[in-house]
């Protein structure tokens, strides 16, 4: 069973989201475990203080590193495997699927958060890798850590019920996931593509992947590479050019928006 643990100065904020929902579930089931470390637990003054000014000056305090080291040796000689430690930084590598698919595979993961004004820099000489979850700035790392967890959880073999859900999501195939839809079939004059009534499951595939291709061209046109997308798709994405375009202009939509009929989706 995977171990996930964090290092954190709120460790408290863990403990809801990863106990409710599919997170809940999958840890009641022995999916994996979670274990969240007080980092003023490494402190030695009374104050527990965790963090001081830079060296230089500027705005804001800096979490020192030596509560982070005695932290991070103390957790990692505890478990019966080396953990795989992540921290947090913009400067760190996007984190995306296939970083969540890579990290699903790994035995125990620890997650440093950071907070303040970031972290002293020679604390990252402990990280495996850091990573980002994108171009803005969060108050703190357990949101990224959480989200980090999230994503990898969900690959796990019985964390979701139906274990094709994670294979059809979003990005589990390079492209974006095609619209769906439940009953009733017309709500507040917005109808279903008639394919996805018919039964017939070939064309229903069909459709989700043609229209997986055009939202993906529409909002995501970096994750269309040749190794995903086939030649006969380009072509296919070719001549349905003013169909991207026009689910583009819509911001949000869904294929039925380019083609109420289903026809080219």
């Amino acid at each position: 069973m995977p171990t996930y643990e964090a290092i954190s100065v709120i460790p408290e904020v863990f403990g809801p989201y990863l106990g409710a929902s599919v997170l809940g579930r999958a840890q009641e089931r022995g999916v994996f475990s979670f274990v969240a470390h007080d980092l003023r637990t490494w402190t030695h003054d009374r104050h527990r203080t965790v963090d001081d000014a830079p060296f230089g000056g500027g705005a804001g305090m800096l979490m020192k590193a030596g509560p982070i080291f005695e932290a991070v040796e103390s957790v990692s000689a505890a478990g019966s495997a080396k953990p795989h430690v992540i921290f947090f930084s913009p400067c760190g590598a996007r984190f995306d699927q296939a970083a969540a698919e890579r990290l699903s595979h790994e035995e125990r993961l620890l997650f440093v958060c950071g907070r303040y004004e970031g972290m002293d820099e020679r604390a990252y000489s402990l990280a495996d890798e850091v990573l980002s979850v994108g171009d803005y700035v969060l108050t703190g790392g357990e949101l990224a850590a959480l989200a980090v967890i999230d994503a990898v959880v969900r690959l796990l073999p019985g964390a979701l019920g139906d274990d094709m859900s994670a294979v059809e999501e979003s990005f589990s195939d390079g492209l974006l996931e095609y619209a769906q839809y439940t009953r009733p079939a017309t709500f507040r004059g917005m109808g279903t593509p008639p394919v996805l009534l018919s039964g017939d499951h070939g064309a229903v595939d069909l459709w989700r992947r043609r229209d997986a291709l055009l939202r993906t061209a529409a909002w995501r046109p970096d994750l269309i590479e040749p190794g995903e997308v086939s030649r006969e798709e380009h072509a296919w994405l070719e001549s349905h050019a003013e169909d991207v375009e026009r689910l583009r202009a819509s911001g949000m939509g869904t294929c039925e928006d380019v083609s109420p009929e289903g026809e080219g989706c």
